[in-house]
């Protein structure tokens, strides 16, 4: 394995640092996207029994551990081959390639579920447009979009982040008019944290299992290494900082919604729950929350389509994937265009292949047969999401647990001075990711692993049993 940033090839075109930690923080809060929790609002009020601000805050404790391992080994290799280059390095580059195609299965399925679900909104917006359309619509513009350059993306996000945060306030206000417009005793305040009347364990880890989904995505920030200014020091604090601002965000939102419609009142719909309780709080919320969420998405799609291209890029540097083609860079915009069409491609393609496998369970396609009108309903559907959605995980989880795992090398094992500070947080972060990862459910673990084993046999393929060497260059830091 090389390290020496010699090893490429002279007068290559690179990927450029422009990205500052400003751009860096807003880019990893629009993929994780700052109303996060309110999707699954529903979903965590009905597990936790109304104690959905407690998992929120002990989730981002959680994430935290991991984040700081993300952001030490971005120190150590500031590169955009991410989790994949320090698990490599670190453990055994066999190890790295798995956990680098554990992360493709990741990155891939976002922009992918995105699409699926930015296309199902928009069509509730527009129903005249069938939502199979929207689908090639929204996969066609975030390529187009990413294809720009990494900058117009980073113009985009901090658009998008000020009409998100604009949107979050209104429903602060408005909530505030609500809560405060009557009279309420102390208890009233202070349910949401703990309510005697409700409260388990099992139901407030039930609810922390769910919510810790809500960071999925901060890992992100650490792909575009290559394009931060002083990435060893800007990575680890945006990881953080994301972290932090996406969970004091999200704690204010689900307390004022918790406020607004205690956990004992049943929603009329659990997916759309949070824009029935920014409906309650003024009625003309309810269309904006839902416009909110879409944009939400577009945004995590657009991001999370960044992210995979320069996970690709990564691994085609080091000869993990086709050189020639996966570790190519535009020299006009600096990005690995090849990526991002192919992830485009992805997301479009699998979008309706996943309503396919979603619509065979639905529609009895085994028994009923697939008639003209079964297949466009099916093409139409929006359960590919949720299908999706299980499987993303997998992924996200391995990659966790592998970058802890690293850190905990690197900086505790293999260091003379045995400092707690670098063992407790990727000791106490792994062992929360293997701990949810043993809890995926039974579809996420058999597709998971049928994803793994067919990149396991590729990477034996294409290393000689992992024979051949890998180059695990890092650029310059300018």
């Amino acid at each position: 394995m090389s390290t020496d940033a010699s090893s490429a090839t002279p007068g290559s075109p690179r990927l450029r640092r422009t990205l500052t930690l400003s751009d860096l923080i807003l880019y990893g809060v629009i993929v994780i996207q700052p109303v996060a929790p309110m999707s699954v609002f529903g979903v965590l009020s009905e597990r936790g029994r109304g104690h959905v601000v407690t998992a929120i805050l002990i989730a981002m404790v959680a994430m935290l551990f991991t984040g700081i391992s993300y952001g030490r080994m971005a120190r150590a290799y500031p590169s955009a081959g991410s989790a994949f280059t320090y698990v490599a390095q670190e453990i055994n580059p066999a190890v790295g390639f798995i956990t680098g195609w554990s992360m493709v299965m990741d990155y891939m399925l976002n922009p992918l579920i995105c699409t699926v679900w930015c296309a199902g909104q928009a069509a509730q917006f527009a129903p005249g447009v069938a939502p199979w359309i929207w689908k090639i619509f929204f996969a066609i513009v975030f390529t187009l979009l990413n294809i720009r350059g990494i900058k117009t993306s980073a113009r985009i996000n901090t658009g998008m982040a000020i009409l998100m945060g604009m949107v979050v306030v209104g429903i602060f206000v408005a909530s505030a008019r609500y809560i405060f417009g009557t009279h309420h005793d102390a208890a009233y305040f202070s349910r949401p944290f703990y309510d005697p009347a409700t409260f388990t364990f099992a139901g407030l880890f039930g609810c922390t299992s769910i919510a810790v989904l809500t960071y999925i995505g901060f890992d992100g920030i650490s792909t575009l290494s290559e394009e931060a200014e002083n990435p060893r020091r800007n990575i680890l604090l945006a990881t953080v900082l994301t972290c932090v601002v996406i969970g004091v965000l999200s704690a204010f939102e689900v307390y004022a919604a918790q406020l607004i419609w205690p956990a004992s009142e049943p929603f009329p719909d659990v997916n759309t729950a949070y824009s029935y309780v920014a409906g309650r709080a003024w009625a003309p919320l309810f269309p904006i929350v839902g416009f909110t969420l879409l944009l939400a998405n577009f945004g995590s799609g657009l991001g999370a389509q960044i992210g995979a291209a320069r996970l690709l890029y990564g691994m085609g540097r080091s000869n993990a994937l086709p050189k020639s083609f996966f570790g190519e860079v535009d020299e006009k915009h600096r990005i690995p265009r090849n990526n991002v069409f192919v992830v485009g491609a992805v997301a479009l393609l699998g979008a309706f292949v996943l309503e396919i496998v979603a619509g065979y369970k639905t529609y009895s396609l085994g028994t009923n047969g697939l008639s003209w009108d079964t297949f466009v309903k099916i093409l139409n559907g929006g359960e590919a999401y949720g299908l999706g959605a299980e499987m993303l995980n997998f992924g996200a989880l391995i990659a966790f647990m592998g970058v802890n795992a690293a850190a905990l090398l690197r900086y505790y094992v293999r260091s003379k001075e045995k400092k707690l500070g670098f063992l407790i947080p990727p000791a106490l972060g792994f062992i929360i990711c293997l701990a949810l990862w043993l809890n995926l459910s039974r579809p996420a673990i058999i597709v998971g692993s049928i994803w793994m084993a067919a990149g396991i046999a590729f990477g034996i393929w294409k290393t000689n049993g992992f024979r051949n060497p890998m180059s695990f260059e890092l650029p310059p830091e300018e």
